[in-house]
């Protein structure tokens, strides 16, 4: 969260000063704090009280209006599962029903990060939400390196390229980095998003590419 993210407003409640900024970030009540600054006393009970108070998001407006888009979808999916806020720009999908979530190799988990990017595409300046699910992560980075060097094996014995299957931008990273300084295979992204993937060819043949 940065500073611009905070607002002061002139109210006679720190309910209707949380309500105001709800609706000015398209957030509800409670992803916000409000503390009051000044407090202009009633003058003998013929004015109302008049509070200055600033209000600001508990996390990034970004990544709120992202919690909230999934938390919604979640419910219409009537699937028993919880969105917390991990690190900014990431956030986690927990319990019961979160294995669903992930769906099988993740396919389900890429659909809800594209929809979710998808929806707040009107905040271009803003980073793009990723997802994680109690440690997803870490066990697909694994996976991606894994399926890295077994890749380049396969290419180099058959001495032709190799394409991987479509990846989000940060899977693609996983297996540019992890080959990136080996000198008998070169990786390249080719295609366009959401079926944009890597291919793998060796360096022999990088003049083809």
């Amino acid at each position: 969260m940065n500073d611009s993210e905070s607002i002061v407003l002139e109210v006679s409640s720190l309910e209707e000063a949380k309500n105001l900024a709800a609706a000015k970030w398209s957030l509800t009540p409670d992803d916000l704090v409000a503390k009051i600054i000044e407090e202009e006393k009633s003058f003998f009970g013929f004015l109302g009280r008049k509070l200055t108070v600033e209000v600001k998001p508990v996390s990034s407006v970004h990544l709120l209006k992202a919690k909230n888009i999934v938390q919604d979808l979640l419910i219409k999916m009537e699937l028993q599962a919880e969105v917390s806020s991990q690190d900014d720009p990431i956030l986690n999908i927990s319990g019961e029903d979160a294995g669903i979530v992930i769906g099988k190799y993740g396919e389900t988990i890429k659909s809800f990060e594209y929809l979710v990017n998808l929806m707040l595409r009107d905040d271009e300046s803003e980073s793009r939400i990723r997802f994680d699910s109690d440690g997803y992560r870490d066990r697909r980075t694994a996976s991606l390196q894994r399926l890295a060097l077994s890749a380049s094996r396969r290419t180099l014995r058959k001495n032709r390229p190799t394409y991987l299957e479509p990846m989000t931008s940060w899977e693609r990273r996983i297996i540019h980095v992890t080959l990136k300084d080996r000198t008998d295979v070169r990786t390249r992204s080719v295609g366009e998003d959401p079926e944009r993937k890597v291919v793998i060819y060796p360096a022999s043949r990088s003049r083809n590419y």
